[in-house]
């Protein structure tokens, strides 16, 4: 049972801000769905490219306005809430940058999901063995020199795959000698702690669907603090909901015509 930080798997300054990252431009986005495309092939992902982010669609495009487009997907925290909160360590972060997700210590919990600021972790509820399931930054491409599926598929260049400090010089090297083209803004620089998935753009990003006024502080701690008194909670309503089924189920037993009582059924009777 969760009952303190002790059962904690993450631990502050566990992680640099160091890896690999992707950079997107979306004044470079013409909004043709390679990235979600290459996202489901090199991943293996069953079905169409859905609107939303579900377990089987890990990356999505939405419009806003003309011609103005945002891609989502898991943002790679540098010290993520969802792996802060798992008890078995099934979320991490990878010294290559990705947060990964280790299915066979999965128990299930759930945790990730409420703890993500971004919404990004989904659930396999239509399956017997359900998973959790978000973007991976294809992390089973990088030890072999490649880069993302999205950053691969991308005609335009609007997503970028590489090391994180060089696209954040990138990006502000953009800044600088494109005075007034962009929103005088890198998300995802500092936003809690700093992500691996960094976005430049010419509208406000809360516009473009990306969650606003996180803050620079890493959300581990707060997410802790919230969650770790769910097994409380689950114990104490485990324990009514026992008691409850006790005691209608008597009832039931008492209730019968001929006054009998199955718990003293094949006892020896006076």
């Amino acid at each position: 049972m969760l009952s303190g930080q002790s059962s904690r798997t993450w631990q502050k300054g566990s992680v640099v801000s160091k890896g690999k990252g992707l950079l997107i431009d979306t004044t470079l986005c013409v909004g043709c769905g390679a990235c979600s495309e290459g996202c489901k092939e090199v991943n293996n992902l069953p079905g169409e490219v859905e609107e939303k982010l579900t377990a089987h669609t890990w990356t999505t495009l939405s419009e806003h306005g003309d011609e103005v487009y945002c891609r989502h997907l898991c943002m790679h925290c540098n010290e993520p809430s969802c792996a802060s909160v798992c008890p078995v360590a099934a979320l991490q972060k990878s010294p290559e940058g990705p947060v990964i997700y280790l299915e066979d210590r999965c128990i299930g919990c759930r945790y990730c999901m409420v703890a993500c600021p971004f919404n990004i972790p989904k659930y396999e509820w239509d399956k017997l063995a359900p998973r959790v399931q978000k973007c991976i930054m294809c992390h089973h491409r990088l030890g072999d020199g490649e880069v993302t599926g999205c950053a691969e598929a991308c005609p335009t260049g609007a997503t970028q795959f590489g090391d994180r400090q060089e696209l954040l010089h990138e990006a502000h090297r953009r800044l600088r000698e494109n005075p007034g083209k962009y929103v005088d803004h890198i998300y995802g620089e500092h936003e809690v702690g700093g992500t691996g998935v960094l976005f430049l753009s010419d509208t406000n990003f809360a516009t473009l669907g990306l969650p606003a006024n996180l803050g620079f502080e890493p959300m581990p701690e707060k997410t802790w603090e919230a969650l770790s008194q769910i097994p409380r909670v689950v114990g104490v309503g485990g324990s009514f909901l026992f008691g409850l089924w006790w005691i209608i189920n008597r009832r039931m037993e008492l209730a019968k015509p001929d006054g009998s009582d199955t718990a003293t059924q094949g006892k020896d009777q006076p």
